[in-house]
């Protein structure tokens, strides 16, 4: 029994020594970077000489230890002693198979690494460009919201300054509120509603009983996010192309809803789409947030009611909202 263990333990050390020399050399000529095709014409010489490495070293191993426990001098002990070195084929096969067995697991961990560090690169590149493209629609909204808002006030500045003084308070909170939100591509339906009702109040001063907003809104949602100025940017719409274009003005009517696996959002105006001219670049921008945000499950559609109504609708599905929450 000990002289199985201490030779047991002889082997691990051989082992162990060829697998680590193959592994410094493997890390110094940098081979778990190669390509399967150049890594192939490494390891196949590679483990052929470590096979036969291992068979000397073993054969070697095998006849210092026969030597040292018969220590008798007679020629026949010799030959007993000296014979393992010229046994080859045996411990050259174990030795090719323990090695393959090394080399393919030790490869193929560092393949499988390399794989995950690679899709993990990745992933962050897509977050990346997405982030950055988000920025961007955002960063080309805000002054789009800002530049119609100051319009609204240069037609009161004249008219009435007391008034424009008061519409340059409200949009003073307004900016505050959007610009500091915590979440900057995303907002609850409850912060978002909160801007729109500044963003009203600051259009009433110019519109005053000509404008009106209704709303239906389901306890249900209003924790829900959504991509920031969404709203406030459809009722803003609304006035520019409805209610403003009105002698009378108008209601507008906002919606939210949770159905089925979406929740529905619907700003309602008094107007016609007008066929001949584009979207602007306030509702293209929206369109691209909702691609990019919900990759293609979010929806916007924009379609004219048969008692002259124009009806703005986004669509998000509630179970990415969930898993953001």
């Amino acid at each position: 029994m000990s002289h199985a263990i201490i030779n047991f333990f002889f082997d691990i050390a051989i082992c162990i020594a060829i697998t680590h020399a193959y592994r410094t050399l493997a890390i110094r000529r940098k081979w778990n970077e190669l390509g399967l095709k150049k890594l192939i014409w490494k390891v196949i010489p590679a483990l052929l000489l470590l096979s036969v490495v291992f068979m000397l070293l073993m054969n070697l191993k095998m006849s210092a230890y026969i030597y040292f426990v018969n220590s008798q001098s007679d020629s026949i002990s010799k030959f007993f002693v000296w014979n393992p070195l010229f046994v080859w084929n045996p411990v050259l096969i174990t030795g090719l198979r323990h090695m393959t067995i090394w080399l393919l697991a030790y490869h193929l961990y560092h393949y499988y690494q390399k794989e995950v560090d690679t899709t993990r690169e990745n992933a962050q590149l897509s977050i990346i460009a997405k982030q950055a493209q988000l920025d961007n629609l955002s960063a080309q909204l805000n002054p789009h919201f800002l530049f119609n808002s100051l319009n609204s006030i240069k037609s009161l500045v004249i008219e009435n300054p007391n008034v424009a003084r008061r519409a340059i308070d409200l949009l003073s909170d307004l900016l505050r509120s959007s610009l500091y939100e915590k979440d900057k591509d995303l907002i609850t339906i409850k912060d978002e509603l909160a801007l729109v009702k500044d963003y009203i109040d600051l259009e009433k001063l110019r519109f005053e009983e000509r404008l009106q907003l209704k709303t239906n809104i389901n306890d249900e949602v209003i924790n829900y996010k959504i991509p920031t100025l969404s709203i406030q940017l459809l009722v803003e719409n609304a006035i520019k192309h409805g209610i403003d274009l009105k002698v009378g003005g108008g209601i507008i009517y906002l919606k939210i809803k949770k159905k089925e696996s979406n929740i529905h959002i619907t700003v309602e105006n008094p107007g016609v789409i007008n066929q001949n001219k584009s979207v602007g670049l306030g509702l293209e921008n929206l369109k691209k947030r909702l691609e990019i945000q919900y990759k293609g499950k979010a929806n916007f559609s924009l379609t004219e009611t048969e008692n002259d109504h124009v009806s703005a609708e986004i669509l998000i599905p509630t179970h990415i909202e969930d898993e953001k929450i």
